[in-house]
C-alpha cells in the first residue's frame, strides 16, 4: 500500500469522478462527519448502553457521548500522524500535503464517530444475545436456515458483529431508491473496518492475523468492501480471498477507541462510587513516572492535583493528561511502524506497540476493569435483561418470517417498519431485515416493544 493511493473523495453510490473536489468551506471528509452526526442512527446512540445501565441519577457515558469523545481523540491522532507523514514526504505534491496535514484528521474523526453505530442495544451483551439466539436455534427453524443460507450467511447471524453492522448501516439503502447509503467516502469507510474479513473467515485467532479476530463485513456487503479495497489498493491476504490487509488509518481509529474506553469506563465507575479516587490515581499516575517534560512529569501532575479539591475534578484532570500523553505516544508509534503498516503486516494494535513497561500498565487497567467493572452487579443485570429482551423479540419476529402461513405471523410482521422490507423471496435478506430492525433499536424502545409483544404492557390505541 502507498500513502498516495490510500485516500480518495470517491463516495459509495456515486459515479467515478475526479479524486479531488475543491470546496473552500467543507472538504469531502468534513461532509462525512456531518452526514454521520446528523443521522438518526447516530442520534439513537444516546439511548444505547455503553457499560453502565441508563438512565440514572448520575449521568454516565452512553454510546453517543463515548463516540463523540473517541472522535475528539481520533481527530488529534489523525492531525498528529498526518503532520508527520506530510513532513516525511515533503517532496510530494500539494494535494498529498493538503490531505495529510489538514484532512486526515477529519477522516479519523468521522470513522471514530461511526465506530459504534452498528452496535445493538444493551452494550456488547446485545451482540452476544443475537449470536446466542441463532446459535441455539433447533427444529424446523434451524432446518429452514440451514437449507436456505450459505455457511457465510449463517455465520453472519451466529457471529453477529457490530463492526460488520456499522459498514452495512452506512452503505445499505434500506428500501430507499438511491444507492450507497450515507454516501460516505471510501477513505472514511475503510478507516472504520477493523477486521476486514467475512464472517466465515473471521473469529479465528489461530491465523495470527489481527484482521481475523472478528469480522468486518457481512455476506451482503462483500461487493461493497471488495470495491473499496480495489480502489484504495488494499491487498487480499491469505488464499481464500475473504481476508484483506488492514487499511493503515484503521490503527488510528482503533487507538482512539482503545484509549477512551480504558479511562472513561473507570471515570464512570468513580462517579458511581464503585472505585475510589485513590484507586483511579494508582492506575493512571504511574504512566507519568518516566516522563521528563515540563508538563508531563509525575511531579508536575501531582503539584496540580494538590490545588484541586473536588475528587471528580481531580479524576478529570488526570484523564485529560493521560489522553494527551497517549495521543502523543501513539502518533509516534504509528510512524515507527510505517513499513509494517504499508505492507499490511502489523499484527497488533498501537497500544500493544508501546514499550513493555508501559503496556504492562495497560494490562493492569484491563485486568482491573474486567474484575471490578465489567462484572459489576448492575452491569451483569443489564446484560441479562439484554439477552431476554433481544432474544424474545427475535423469537417472535423470526418465527413470523420463517412461518408466514401461521395466523399470528401476519400480525407480527406488521410491526416491522417499511424500511426493513420482508420480500419472501430471500430468507437471508428477510432475516437480515429483522436483525437490522432490532439492532437499530435503543434500549428503551426494545424494552417497550418487548413488553407490548409479550403482553406485559397493553399498548394504547393511537
Amino acid at each position: 500500500m502507498k500513502w498516495q493511493s490510500l485516500y480518495t473523495s470517491q463516495r459509495t453510490g456515486q459515479p467515478t469522478r475526479d479524486n479531488r473536489v475543491f470546496d473552500p468551506v467543507r472538504n469531502s471528509f468534513l461532509r462525512d462527519y456531518d452526514r454521520i452526526i446528523f443521522s438518526s442512527a447516530f442520534r439513537r446512540l444516546q439511548n444505547k448502553t455503553q457499560v453502565f445501565p441508563l438512565p440514572g441519577a448520575i449521568f454516565v457515558h452512553n454510546r453517543l457521548t463515548h463516540s463523540l469523545e473517541v472522535a475528539s481523540v481520533g481527530r488529534s491522532l489523525g492531525k498528529a500522524a498526518g503532520e508527520k507523514i506530510a513532513a516525511r514526504y515533503a517532496s510530494e505534491g500539494e494535494d498529498f500535503r493538503e490531505f495529510y496535514r489538514h484532512e486526515l484528521a477529519s477522516v479519523i474523526a468521522s470513522a471514530c464517530l461511526a465506530h459504534d453505530i452498528g452496535n445493538p442495544p444493551f452494550g456488547h451483551s446485545g451482540e452476544d444475545a443475537i449470536r446466542a439466539f441463532f446459535d441455539e436455534l433447533d427444529g424446523d427453524n434451524r432446518k429452514i436456515l440451514n437449507d436456505n443460507l450459505s455457511d457465510n450467511q449463517m455465520r453472519d447471524f451466529q457471529k453477529f458483529e457490530g463492526n460488520s453492522n456499522a459498514l452495512r448501516i452506512l452503505t445499505h439503502s434500506f428500501n430507499e431508491p438511491e444507492p450507497g447509503g450515507y454516501r460516505l467516502t471510501y477513505t472514511t469507510l475503510a478507516s472504520l473496518v477493523k477486521y476486514p474479513c467475512t464472517s466465515v473467515a473471521g473469529f479465528n485467532k489461530s491465523t495470527g492475523l489481527i484482521a481475523t479476530r472478528k469480522s468486518g463485513f457481512f455476506d451482503s456487503e462483500i461487493p461493497v468492501y471488495t470495491h473499496i479495497a480495489q480502489q484504495l489498493g488494499i491487498p487480499c491476504i491469505g488464499e481464500s480471498g475473504q481476508v484483506y490487509a488492514r487499511h493503515p488509518f484503521v490503527y488510528l481509529t482503533e487507538a482512539a477507541d482503545d484509549v477512551c474506553y480504558r479511562v472513561i469506563d473507570l471515570e464512570d465507575a468513580h462517579r458511581l462510587h464503585i472505585i475510589s479516587t485513590d484507586t483511579f490515581m494508582d492506575l493512571f499516575l504511574p504512566f507519568f513516572d518516566a516522563e521528563t517534560g515540563p508538563y508531563t512529569s509525575r511531579a508536575y501532575i501531582e503539584s496540580k492535583l494538590a490545588h484541586i479539591h473536588d475528587h471528580n475534578q481531580r479524576v478529570q484532570y488526570v484523564r485529560a493528561r493521560w489522553i494527551g500523553l497517549m495521543t502523543e505516544k501513539l502518533a509516534d508509534i504509528f510512524m515507527q511502524h510505517e513499513e509494517q503498516l504499508l505492507s499490511g503486516t502489523l499484527e497488533k494494535d498501537l497500544l500493544r506497540c508501546l514499550p513493555q513497561e508501559q503496556y504492562a500498565l495497560i494490562e493492569r487497567i484491563n485486568s482491573f476493569s474486567v474484575q471490578h467493572i465489567y462484572n459489576y452487579r448492575s452491569v451483569a443485570e443489564i446484560e441479562i435483561a439484554g439477552y431476554n429482551v433481544i432474544g424474545g423479540l427475535l423469537r417472535e419476529l423470526i418465527q413470523a418470517i420463517l412461518h408466514p402461513q401461521r395466523s399470528k405471523s401476519g400480525k407480527v410482521r406488521k410491526i416491522i417498519p417499511a424500511q426493513f422490507p420482508i420480500s419472501g423471496h430471500s430468507i437471508y435478506a428477510d432475516v437480515q431485515s429483522v436483525v437490522d430492525f432490532i439492532s437499530g433499536m435503543t434500549d428503551l424502545y426494545a424494552i417497550d416493544l418487548y413488553r407490548k409483544m409479550t403482553g406485559i404492557t397493553i399498548p394504547d390505541i393511537r
